[in-house]
């Protein structure tokens, strides 16, 4: 039987808060200007430094650069990656701009490698649909930018969003394996450890004794809720609805608690030994996945006492 093995993606939107030196920095490429810092010395930086490297004071002197430069160095890409400025071969490239002391990172298209070359003289080629992001710098191109006729920078920018996104393939383990075959089948396995005789679900090298997991441990879909949150603050891709609760369970025979949605019950009034069961999905929809308990939900049953899980708080 060939080994469980999936494409995966994480993914979320970065965001992140602009103070006064970036969000200006941002708002000048919205507008087709490009900004650097002046530190002490009299170099210019670009992107803009917030803090002086030497003396450590805040940099407020932000200037004009162009934005023709000249590529100080270079890597040609032949094959690009999702994600990055071009779906065609490009090169990446260091690029002082003229009126900076430094240079700045970004790609070039040249179209083939053999037009990339130090020294190379390459202009910003601008993103059609500027929103004050390093991206309304489309790339660099070859040629030098015409005298400037934009308008002025409006106000800074304050809040910058880039999407991540990372893509694998995960390939189980011979136990994750074992335990995902058994959900799609709506059972719920474990192994215990040989050396402290603990259950873990799902099974994993035991972290106190350091060993590979043995027996193989049938457990319930029943369970015991050891410790929760309250989930009170929306955010992008939620499923649910705030209130609602993320609990740790920990299921008859295992000796690990599981985290899991508690719903079927207002979230005051679930709480620490709260007896739960499995609500499955529908047959039809079962894989080899988690996501085949859809949530926990009480049961009826009385409360667990205290000493029964008190150890996994």
């Amino acid at each position: 039987m060939d080994t469980l093995a999936a494409p995966l993606t994480i993914a979320f939107d970065y965001t992140r808060s602009l103070g006064p030196v970036l969000g200006r920095f941002m708002a000048g490429l919205r507008d087709h200007r490009v900004l650097g810092s002046r530190t002490a010395d009299g170099r210019v930086h670009v992107p803009p430094l917030e803090f002086d490297p030497d003396t450590l004071a805040p940099l407020t002197d932000l200037v004009e650069v162009s934005p023709t430069g000249t590529v100080v160095t270079w890597a040609w890409v032949d094959q690009p990656l999702e994600g990055q400025p071009l779906d065609h071969p490009f090169a990446w490239a260091l690029i002082r701009l003229d009126g900076a002391d430094t240079p700045m990172l970004h790609a070039v298209d040249t179209g083939t490698e053999d037009k990339i070359k130090i020294g190379l003289r390459v202009r910003i080629r601008w993103s059609p649909s500027p929103t004050g992001h390093i991206r309304d710098i489309a790339c660099f191109e070859p040629g030098t930018a015409p005298e400037r006729t934009g308008h002025e920078i409006g106000d800074a920018v304050t809040i910058m969003t880039t999407p991540i996104r990372l893509h694998y393939t995960h390939t189980t383990s011979v136990e994750e394996d074992r335990y995902l075959r058994a959900l799609a089948e709506g059972r719920i396995v474990g192994q215990r450890c040989p050396a402290c005789c603990k259950v873990y679900v799902p099974p994993r090298v035991c972290p106190a004794d350091g060993v590979a997991p043995g027996e193989v441990v049938e457990v319930t879909d029943k369970g015991t809720v050891t410790t929760f949150c309250v989930v009170n603050v929306p955010f992008a891709g939620q499923r649910l609805t705030p209130p609602y609760v993320v609990a740790q369970v920990l299921l008859d025979g295992a000796d690990i608690p599981i985290p899991h949605l508690i719903l079927g019950v207002p979230s005051d009034q679930v709480r620490m030994g709260l007896r739960v069961s499995a609500v499955w999905r529908d047959r039809a929809d079962w894989s080899t996945t988690p996501e085949n308990i859809d949530h926990f939900e009480p049961n009826g049953e009385p409360d667990a006492p205290y000493e029964s899980y008190a150890e996994h708080q």
